[in-house]
């Protein structure tokens, strides 16, 4: 488990494909390189990619920087930060979502902190030229498989759920989605004319052994360090892929004889999920099943402004990013959550870096703002005081340098 826990080493493999990616020539000038002072001696120094994309994206991104900086600051880390474009707004500057540029100083640095991706006015582009193919890219190109999306009621929050408080209160999940696999990269795919002169679609749903046996591991690894329980979702009662996927599952159980596995239908899962939340410790389950069932668990917790998310690969950086989208009716308005992404920077700390303490700094920081009582409008409540994206970045920040050296 060292591997993903450790996302720091640098990818050297990875090929840029053809026709998928573009220079930025010298048509973007933004301030990409963000030098921090010297390296002071003793402390650590990490490069780190910052992907802004479209929408609220950078207004959170710009709280998450400085939220990371100065936890790091505070443990003895100081950082690099590249900032490039991506997605919707890579395509206005250059006519493609994901740069070469971009990709490169995605892929050479230490970890990735990305924002959102997307928007309205992209909406009528083809395929390929749509934003959201920028995070396709990535995910592929960087090999980062295994997704980590915590789902956690704070205590703060638990009025904010739309469940009853007594179903939602004390929720504490994590769902590890396979990334790189499944129906949204299986081939054949596309549409076509069938012998009767009639459109077909086709997604295919597929599977390798080794594909099934790595993200069940990272989910095993996980529960272990978590509650020592593991539901795996699948719908082996109808799909073949599902029925390979609960064998390989069940077959490596023998090696985690401290978690108790467990399986559960999908359909049945979505339904449990909203029953029942808290059996729920630790989740594993294919890419199109997890990518629907985190943000269902997301809504348990009041806001999907809340709710951070990991991208791991058995080696090469992580990709760090909130699992909300653009929002692009708020976009700079002041309006957004950034604490989602500022989470992500806490779980890129922990998982990318290996730097459990800084990251537990942004953890309490942000748990110390909500029990002040600041709140964005997603989860508000009477009693509280209203705040917009940058103070309440400005009062996490007021926690993470009031708070004493952090301990794991």
């Amino acid at each position: 488990m060292a591997a993903f826990l450790q996302t720091n080493i640098r990818l050297s493999s990875n090929k840029i494909v053809p026709g998928k990616y573009t220079s930025l020539n010298n048509q973007y000038h933004a301030p990409s390189l963000i030098r921090c002072a010297a390296a002071s001696p003793g402390k650590k120094r990490f490069n780190i990619a910052l992907l802004p994309g479209d929408g609220i994206g950078p207004e959170v991104i710009s709280v998450a920087k400085n939220v990371l900086q100065k936890a790091g600051s505070l443990e003895g880390l100081e950082f690099d930060f590249q900032e490039m474009p991506v997605g919707g707004a890579a395509l206005d500057l250059v006519g493609v979502p994901m740069p070469e540029e971009s990709f490169t100083a995605a892929k050479n640095s230490d970890a990735i902190l990305l924002g959102a991706i997307g928007g309205y006015k992209w909406d009528k582009n083809e395929k390929h030229l749509r934003p959201e193919m920028a995070l396709f890219y990535l995910r592929r190109d960087l090999k980062v498989f295994a997704n980590l999306r915590p789902a956690t009621v704070l205590p703060q929050l638990a009025d904010a759920s739309t469940l009853k408080k007594e179903v939602a209160e004390g929720v504490d999940m994590m769902i590890v989605r396979e990334l790189t696999g499944g129906i949204y990269f299986g081939e054949p795919r596309g549409i076509s004319i069938n012998e009767n002169g009639e459109e077909v679609g086709i997604s295919t749903e597929i599977y390798a052994a080794h594909e099934i046996d790595r993200i069940a591991r990272v989910a095993f690894e996980t529960a272990r360090k978590r509650r020592g329980k593991l539901c795996s979702v699948d719908k082996a009662n109808v799909l073949d892929a599902s029925v390979l996927w609960r064998k390989r599952v069940t077959a490596l159980a023998s090696e985690y004889p401290d978690v108790e596995l467990s399986h559960m239908y999908v359909d049945n899962a979505a339904m449990q999920l909203i029953r029942d939340p808290k059996q729920f410790d630790t989740i594993v389950t294919n890419n199109i099943f997890g990518d629907i069932l985190s943000d269902e668990a997301s809504m348990i917790t009041g806001s999907i402004g809340m709710l951070p998310s990991a991208s791991l690969s058995e080696s090469g950086p992580g990709l760090f990013e909130p699992i909300h989208g653009s929002a692009p009716d708020i976009a700079g308005q002041d309006k957004a959550n950034p604490l989602a992404t500022i989470l992500s920077a806490a779980m890129l700390l922990k998982y990318g870096l290996g730097e459990e303490k800084a990251a537990k700094r942004i953890e309490d920081a942000v748990m110390d703002a909500l029990s002040r009582g600041f709140r964005t409008g997603d989860i508000y409540s009477p009693g509280n005081k209203l705040v917009g994206c940058k103070e309440m970045g400005e009062e996490v920040l007021k926690s993470v340098e009031a708070k004493v050296p952090a301990t794991v």
